[in-house]
């Protein structure tokens, strides 16, 4: 059963008005501002009527001048009123999607990588940028847009029946018409804007994910079939957008002609009394005719401020659900790791992705503080799960890690990454320069630092070679660096953090023979005198490792030295022989 839309959330509102408090003086601005702008142009039809009855239908000249200054000095008023609620209600909105955005950032930060496992990064995108901007609106154009248009009518109605309640009877008359208008308006838009924002989601998602992935779209000449997709999708977008149009069609031409047809009934209905026993005066008429558009134009805006409003109402849902969202690595640990030695224990490990699949089972090793353990095993076999464990991306189902003998979960999270350096074969480098995208804009990490480092490693040389140094801007991706350029970048980034463990997630698989050279002095370096992980998909670089496990399916099968392993003639040796024929076959050929 679809469940019932709701067009006024309370609680929502509430949660949103909670950001608004560390901004209360602005806030009173706005409704200073907002009362200023119903009185002052409530009260120059009042004026207005004045001019009419005792100057220009007596023809009396005392007093005139007296109301026209009046008049301007109302709409003086008026005007500044305007610009304060203007500004400052534009200013508290954006100030609120600040804090908003603020924190819905550091929530995503924190998040397990189970849920950008499942999550969608366009859908993020649309949360955390064109959703805001959809918030913003609600105060700036939307929630306080609609407080002082209700004002403003509230104000000239009174007036009206101060003025003449038989013609304001006419007005009023008409208004639960055009308010039953607007609740059957304001539910149907709010159905019109949750699909917006559905196709709005879908189409950042669709685009982000293509521009990442347009090499392997040109590669297999997908142009065509993703140009298809996306033409569905867009059509998607503008059947909801004209939806919302439709709506807008209907309602506000009926709210027009109400509105003309109330005018001209007050014309009627006044100027006939006007001429059969003076019961309403030229002036009160004149009033009436000003005062029924700041009547009915506010209605009428309100509307269409509420369309705003609901589409803020609609992006505010969407966000406060990630907000909400508890996908956090329970860190319940207070102690900081620090000097450790780099002992690390599996004992008993069960993991599973999902309820349906386990990836490890009953896994336990022990790797000694300084030595280099390498992991192999066929594709599957669970290697890349156990670098995500130690760096508690995520829960584990069972079992203890143990760290210097402490389980990881007693250590705050920030400090045990800050122990562990992590090599990736997919390294990801953001549009900076190298140097910060070496230092992630860590300033505990001196230039100084970095530069010896590089050195150490073999890297600085080649940084010099390029345009201003460590300055370069390698743009997105760092797709002006070649793959082993890249990974050598990846290398010092993990390395100028002095991390007592290292890990090496097949930070060669993908590299070329020069840079593989490189890359294996850099290791030697790296690995000296520190606890090293490695994942290994070429044997060849692992024949030093002090211990080699073996996974397949989950388990692990076998360990030992190189030697140990060819020894046994089991999994290992079956790998490291199938390897060893595949590349004398590309040797020949």
């Amino acid at each position: 059963m679809k469940e019932k839309t709701k067009v006024y959330n309370v609680a929502l509102f509430k949660r949103l008005l909670y950001y608004i408090y560390p901004y209360k003086l602005f806030l009173s601005i706005c409704i200073f501002s907002v009362l200023g702008i119903s009185i002052f142009g409530a009260l120059r039809p009042v004026v207005l009527e004045k001019i009419v009855d005792q100057n220009l239908t007596a023809q009396i000249s005392d007093g005139f001048l007296y109301y026209i200054i009046l008049i301007g000095i109302l709409l003086i008023c008026e005007v500044i009123s305007n610009y304060l609620f203007i500004y400052y209600a534009s200013w508290l909105g954006q100030s609120v999607v600040k804090d908003i955005r603020v924190k819905l950032f550091n929530h995503i930060l924190n998040f397990k990588m189970k849920y950008y496992d499942k999550s969608s990064v366009g859908i993020l995108i649309t949360r955390a940028v064109t959703d805001m901007e959809r918030i913003a609106d609600i105060f700036g154009q939307g929630l306080f847009m609609i407080f002082s248009d209700i004002l403003k009518m509230l104000i000239v109605g009174i007036v009206m029946i101060m003025m003449n309640w038989k013609l304001s009877l006419i007005v009023f008359a008409t208004l639960p018409l055009i308010l039953i208008a607007t609740k059957i308006f304001q539910k149907y838009m709010k159905t019109a804007f949750d699909q917006v924002r559905t196709e709005v989601a879908n189409l950042n998602s669709f685009v982000q994910e293509r521009v990442t992935g347009m090499k392997v779209l040109q590669l297999f000449a997908r142009e065509e079939i993703e140009y298809l997709k996306f033409k569905e999708i867009n059509e998607r977008h503008k059947k909801a957008w004209l939806k919302t149009v439709w709506y807008n069609s209907i309602f506000f031409p009926v709210a027009e002609i109400l509105s003309s047809l109330t005018l001209g009934v007050v014309v009627w209905y006044g100027g006939m009394n006007n001429i059969l026993d003076n019961s309403t005066s030229l002036g009160e008429l004149t009033a009436f005719i000003m005062m029924i558009p700041m009547m009915f134009r506010p209605l009428n805006q309100i509307a269409n401020k509420f369309n705003t409003l609901l589409m803020g109402m609609v992006a505010a849902e969407r966000v406060f659900k990630v907000l909400d969202t508890d996908s956090n690595i329970n860190e319940s640990g207070n102690k900081i790791a620090n000097n450790l030695k780099g002992d690390i224990q599996f004992k008993n490990i069960n993991f599973s992705y999902n309820e349906s699949e386990t990836v490890l089972k009953s896994i336990s090793f022990e790797i000694k503080a300084g030595t280099t353990t390498a992991i192999v095993g066929s594709t599957g076999a669970g290697k890349s799960t156990i670098i995500n464990l130690i760096n508690r991306f995520y829960e584990i189902n069972s079992g203890d890690i143990l760290i210097d003998g402490i389980n990881i979960k007693e250590f705050t999270l920030s400090s045990l990454r800050d122990q562990i350096g992590f090599v990736s074969q997919d390294v990801h480098l953001f549009s900076d320069t190298i140097l910060h995208n070496i230092t992630l804009n860590n300033s505990n990490i001196s230039f100084d630092q970095v530069k010896r480092a590089s050195a150490k490693i073999g890297v600085h040389d080649f940084i010099k070679t390029l345009p201003n140094g460590y300055n370069y801007n390698v743009r997105e991706r760092g797709i002006m660096l070649s793959t082993g350029q890249r990974q050598l970048i990846s290398f010092l980034r993990a390395y100028v953090t002095d991390p007592r463990i290292l890990i090496l997630d097949e930070a060669t698989s993908s590299i070329d023979t020069d840079s593989e050279i490189l890359i294996q002095k850099a290791i030697e370096k790296m690995t000296d005198d520190r606890t090293s992980l490695v994942i290994a998909h070429r044997l060849s670089t692992i024949r030093n490792a002090d211990n080699i496990i073996v996974m397949n399916l989950g388990e692990i099968v076998e360990q030992g030295t190189h030697e140990e392993l060819l020894k046994i003639k089991g999994y290992y040796k079956k790998l490291y022989d199938t390897q060893l024929k595949s590349q004398k076959i590309m040797e020949l050929s």
